[in-house]
């Protein structure tokens, strides 16, 4: 009987210690969700295929991402774009995170599942999670403004500076690409190779486009009305310089989600500018 004590006295303790000592960084982040977004589920996150990459984030935060590609080959070769989906670049930005994941509940539908979706709900976890939430990462770094842009190492600062002076939400961070959060973007794009990008903001309550084919003019209640682009924006790196489509969403409220009407309308018009606009 004794010889089976350690056994016994493992399992004991296996049985005592804390769930989340014991769950995979998914549940975990599935977990944190569930608690902050009351439009989130914990379950309803934990069954999509969601894959932490090897990055983390300075809080130890896993930097998340899900592949859908349900069409047939065929169809991918005659129809389909390479669509990546960004949400949650600044961390208080709470309806960012929510829309792209009510978007999950969409991309399986016939329309939108010919094309091959690759979907980042929260780029900045740091920010989301902390209390309250906040614009920067946990290194104070704006990372909406911290992309390898050419014009970063003359601009970046001197902005920051003389046009914001100095606003802490708005920090371009020491040096371009100075964050894991913005290495890790700029890898998921080199590697996943999109035909268009979607960054999902608020609470400007419009849409904005950099990139080359024709921009999109409605999607839903929201109108374009270009804001331009900063140095180290994802507009600026990608749209500008890489020649990458990029279409910002800005909703209307950064903590209210707009009525299922108005989310529906926003796809259904996303969905049929992405159908006539290819290159």
């Amino acid at each position: 009987m004794l010889a089976h004590r350690p056994s016994l006295i493992a399992f004991v303790a296996l049985m005592l210690w804390p769930a989340a000592a014991l769950a995979g960084p998914i549940d975990n982040w599935c977990e944190q969700l569930g608690k902050r977004l009351r439009s989130v589920s914990a379950s309803a996150c934990r069954i999509q295929n969601f894959v932490a990459a090897r990055d983390i984030t300075p809080k130890g935060n896993p930097l998340v991402f899900l592949d859908v590609a349900t069409a047939s080959r065929r169809e991918r070769a005659s129809s389909a774009r390479r669509i990546l989906v960004v949400g949650g670049i600044h961390g208080d930005e709470l309806t960012s995170t929510s829309t792209v994941f009510r978007w999950l509940n969409w991309i399986q539908h016939p329309d939108a599942a010919i094309h091959h979706w690759r979907v980042i709900p929260l780029a900045n976890p740091d920010g989301l999670m902390a209390r309250p939430p906040t614009r920067v990462n946990s290194s104070g770094v704006d990372l909406n403004r911290n992309f390898q842009t050419p014009d970063w190492t003359r601009d970046a600062h001197a902005y920051w500076v003389k046009r914001t002076r100095r606003d802490p939400r708005r920090y371009p961070g020491k040096l371009a690409g100075s964050e894991t959060e913005t290495l890790w973007l700029q890898t998921q794009v080199e590697e996943f190779r999109p035909d268009l990008i979607i960054s999902v903001h608020a609470p400007y309550n419009l849409l904005d486009y950099d990139g080359p084919v024709p921009m999109p003019l409605r999607f839903g209640r929201l109108t374009l009305n270009q804001l331009g682009v900063y140095p180290g924006s994802m507009g600026n790196f990608f749209g500008l310089i890489k020649q990458i489509p990029l279409v910002t969403i800005e909703l209307p409220n950064a903590t209210t989600m707009p009525s299922q009407k108005d989310q529906q309308e926003m796809w259904r018009d996303m969905l049929e500018w992405i159908k006539n606009n290819k290159e």
